[in-house]
């Protein structure tokens, strides 16, 4: 029922505050959402686009919901508890977010919407009705509506704004998530509380701050997936109980290297002894190698270590994943291996022209490699950068029925003449999945050679090199281009196939 007293106004820069402050709340509990959801779903298209769709749902439901109970109800006595409530709920959000992905991890659809729900909808709906009481606050007069709306609109923008960008380009890279999350729980709970007194009495908060305290003891006790959160990765090591110098570098999701720290020409993963194989087998001597994406820099180890006077590059968009690799990998940087912390995609364009050897891409976001690195303008840069005689070598993951490889190969074989496809029997038949390292040259390969290579080293590993059965694998797959490239539409992940 719509009261007839007039509300208690807040002074205008108080207002401001609120309104700035419970805005950029919600940018920063959706940015680090996708942070929170990544290492257990991956950080897909899906997964982004079901955070950002709850985030946007939030704010509309919470906008909504807040006006009209702010036309219903003294919105004084309801701003103070609503930010303390936002900010129990943020506390929860990484142990609500964390114990359930340890039970859908790798989920599919349904699993990346019910995390995303966790993750954002509730407190983001909180902090969005804030803008609408606080507008009724400031109502002295219905002749200076728009001027108040607009002003309080206006700054509420800006404070998404600046969170955007602050915790973007800077808290991220300064803070754990789980510790942003503490701040910003605990800030608004000390807000909300500093409301409540002064708008309601002392006396109405003893039960919320109660309930605040075991948001917080939740918060900090909640599982920890990450050894070390980078700007992009949750990253673990985890040493392989079989192999006393064996590391294996996990990344969200994924099992993404694995590194000897004591002999770089142990190369544990299949689709990396079949790279090797094939470099081996076209190349002789010291090469220039180019590597799109570095994980744990196996390759490059394994080159640098077994042709002496070779110049490995590596571009590797995670400066956390290189450091990392430096303190607990064993990475010595130098003459044979040089890094640079920049997107594959940006670097490749930088590379001169008829300058590398070998390029190798192993780049990946989550199970799937980043699309701007699959599509035809790509992979004409990387024949750009190679050779005459220069090889190129992808790492892609894919299950039946394998329409993003197909894709892949089909925008490969539209560049270079010669392709060739590696992988186990059954992934090659259709009939399973895993990793398929894609060959491409403007000479012809050596097929022979390579298959000698491989019986050595990866028996386990097929080559499909045959032009007219590689056509059979591609079959009426599309070619990938900057213009359309759905990657994460066409990649079949573990749990749908």
């Amino acid at each position: 029922m719509p009261t007839n007293s007039r509300p208690r106004q807040l002074g205008p820069a108080l207002a401001a505050g609120i309104v700035f402050f419970a805005s950029g709340a919600v940018l920063v509990l959706e940015i680090l959402s996708l942070r929170l959801v990544a290492p257990y779903l991956g950080l897909t298209l899906q997964t982004s686009t079901a955070v950002i769709g709850f985030a946007l749902g939030a704010i509309a439901a919470g906008a909504w919901v807040g006006g009209r109970i702010a036309d219903r109800m003294a919105p004084q006595r309801l701003l103070g508890p609503i930010l303390l409530a936002a900010g129990v709920l943020v506390l929860f959000v990484g142990p609500a977010v964390r114990w359930t992905g340890e039970q859908v991890r790798g989920g599919d659809v349904s699993a990346v919407l019910l995390m995303a729900a966790l993750a954002v909808f509730v407190p983001a709906a909180l902090l969005a009705s804030v803008t609408p009481m606080v507008v009724k606050l400031r109502l002295a007069t219905l002749l200076e509506t728009g001027t108040v709306v607009g002003r309080l609109s206006g700054i509420a923008t800006l404070g998404a704004l600046v969170a955007t960008f602050a915790t973007g380009f800077l808290l991220v890279a300064a803070l754990p998530t789980s510790v942003i999350l503490l701040v910003l729980g605990t800030t608004l709970i000390a807000l909300g509380v500093v409301l409540t007194i002064l708008l309601r009495g002392i006396a109405t908060i003893a039960g919320p701050l109660a309930v605040a305290v075991i948001g917080v003891v939740a918060s900090v006790s909640a599982p920890a997936p990450c050894d070390v959160e980078t700007a992009y990765h949750c990253a673990r090591i985890v040493s392989d109980e079989g192999r006393t110098t064996g590391r294996t570098l996990h990344l969200d999701t994924l099992s993404h290297s694995y590194v000897d720290l004591a002999d770089p020409t142990h190369l544990e993963f299949s689709y990396i002894r079949g790279m090797a194989s094939v470099i081996d087998a076209v190349k002789t001597g010291p090469i220039r190698a180019l590597h799109l994406g570095g994980g744990g820099l196996t390759v490059p180890r394994y080159l640098d270590s077994t042709r002496p006077g070779s110049e490995n590059l590596v571009l590797e968009i995670d400066q956390g994943v290189v450091d990392l690799d430096v303190s607990e990998l064993g990475l010595r940087l130098g003459e044979g291996i040089a890094v640079r912390v920049q997107d594959a995609r940006v670097g490749l364009a930088e590379e001169p022209s008829s300058t590398r050897d070998v390029v190798v891409g192993d780049a990946f976001g989550g199970l799937t490699v980043p699309w701007h690195l699959t599509t035809r303008e790509t992979v004409a840069g990387v024949r750009r950068v190679l050779v005459s005689d220069g090889v190129y070598l992808v790492n892609v993951i894919d299950y039946p029925p394998l329409r993003f490889a197909r894709a892949e190969v089909a925008t490969i074989a539209a560049v270079f003449p010669h392709v060739a496809i590696l992988a186990r029997p059954r992934v090659l038949r259709g009939e399973g999945g895993g990793n398929l390292v894609i060959v491409a040259s403007n000479r012809p390969l050596g097929t022979a050679e390579i298959e000698v290579h491989l019986s050595r080293r990866a028996p386990e590993l097929d080559l499909l090199a045959d032009p007219s059965a590689v056509r059979g694998f591609i079959g009426d797959a599309q070619v990938l281009t900057d213009d359309f490239a759905p990657v994460d539409q066409l990649f079949t992940p573990y749990s749908q196939r």
